[in-house]
């Protein structure tokens, strides 16, 4: 039975603490960089690119939905993978029910792979540059 006042896990101080002190470190990295930045301003800080490169074409210009596409692919592709990081690391240790799942995970992510290749997602950078 909780009693008033007890409801707070005590494990979690370290938790608090911390994320106490990040926040603590954030804000004075901004109040320091507030004192000590240069505070000059001229023109080629003040244009879009800091680079110093001046921009070319104009600054509503769309971009094609193949750029999309690929981005889409990449982030897919890259976070199935980050599923598979913690399977890598527990090989030894699964079950066979376990890897009879990845291995339908890993025939899937191939089935998706073979399906963007057929419909042609990865060679739309080709098809563009020989137009």
């Amino acid at each position: 039975m909780m009693t008033p006042g007890s409801y707070v896990p005590i494990g979690y101080l370290p938790v608090l603490f911390m994320m106490i002190a990040a926040f603590l470190f954030a804000v004075g990295i901004l109040v320091f960089g507030s004192f000590f930045r240069l505070k000059r301003r001229y023109s080629e800080t003040l244009i879009p690119y800091e680079s110093g490169n001046d921009p070319i074409g104009e600054t509503g210009e769309r971009f094609s939905v193949k750029f999309y596409i690929i981005a889409m692919l990449f982030v897919v592709f890259d976070v199935e993978i980050a599923f598979l990081y913690p399977w890598a690391i527990n090989f030894d240790n699964i079950s066979s029910v376990a890897m009879i799942s990845v291995l339908i995970f890993i025939a899937i992510l191939i089935a998706g792979y073979v399906y963007d290749w057929k419909k042609g997602a990865f060679d739309m950078y080709h098809r563009r540059k020989r137009q």
